[in-house]
């Protein structure tokens, strides 16, 4: 999977082995490229059989043409909001689109790198399934102890190390790392939400999922050892058969 790679080389730049640059990754930043073959396939549709169109006196609005199916490398992109720093720099503030965020962002903890490898794994999830991972909105509003339940749901409750590092942990943790807040944990796993993939496809994805989403940022993989991951590595062999 290309994308990882990508992500590999804007988080240890190269040529700038001292830098490092947190992402704020999400759909919204990955475009799918198109090789010159997909584009000549569009043009000779619309050459053969033009699509539909309303001709206005200052316009010509024409019907959406679908995205064909190329198997080029994702680009990311947008870096308005990205922070470039030492290695080991920390960064406080709220960031990340609302599914996305990571835990230690949620509490106000200082962040780094890896809450890049937390939203690729929400993402992944996204992607593949039907429906977002988290879905912590309440009256349409992003609501962050709703946010936490549904972690502790999937993912299990945090160590204590993590309720240490931010007293606003407080609010829904007992110091043991029992729920203590008013919402309800929800009953589901990621296996109950899992509904697309089988067999050992379901098993290497499920695995990946669990491997990204940890509460301590340290215990997540690096973007390189994402990279050699089963699933991910499974993929780029399909895709490069398929060019």
């Amino acid at each position: 999977m290309d994308f990882m790679h990508q992500v590999r080389h804007r988080i240890q730049i190269r040529g700038t082995p001292s830098l490092k640059l947190a992402l704020d990754i999400s759909p919204n930043n990955v475009l799918v490229t198109a090789d010159d073959t997909a584009i000549c396939k569009v043009e000779q549709a619309e050459i053969a059989g033009p699509s539909p169109r309303k001709v206005l006196a200052d316009r010509t609005i024409h019907l959406s043409y679908t995205m064909p199916t190329t198997f080029k490398s994702p680009v990311i992109t947008d870096f308005g909001h990205a922070r470039l720093g030492d290695p080991g720099q920390k960064y406080s503030g709220d960031v990340m689109p609302g599914v996305f965020r990571a835990p230690e962002v949620i509490a106000g903890m200082e962040w780094d790198s890896q809450i890049d490898i937390w939203s690729v794994g929400v993402m992944v999830w996204n992607l593949l399934e039907d429906g977002n991972l988290f879905r912590p909105f309440k009256d349409g509003h992003l609501d962050d102890e709703l946010h936490f339940a549904q972690m502790v749901s999937l993912i299990g409750p945090p160590p204590k190390q993590f309720l240490e590092r931010s007293g606003r942990c407080h609010k829904y943790w007992d110091s043991e790392g029992n729920w203590i807040a008013a919402t309800p944990i929800p009953e589901q796993t990621l296996e109950t939400r899992e509904m697309r993939l089988t067999g050992k496809d379901r098993d290497l994805l499920l695995a990946l999922v669990r491997k990204i989403l940890k509460w301590l940022p340290e215990e997540r993989p690096s973007a390189e050892d994402l990279y050699e991951d089963e699933f991910i590595l499974q993929f780029m062999k399909e895709t490069k058969s398929s060019v």
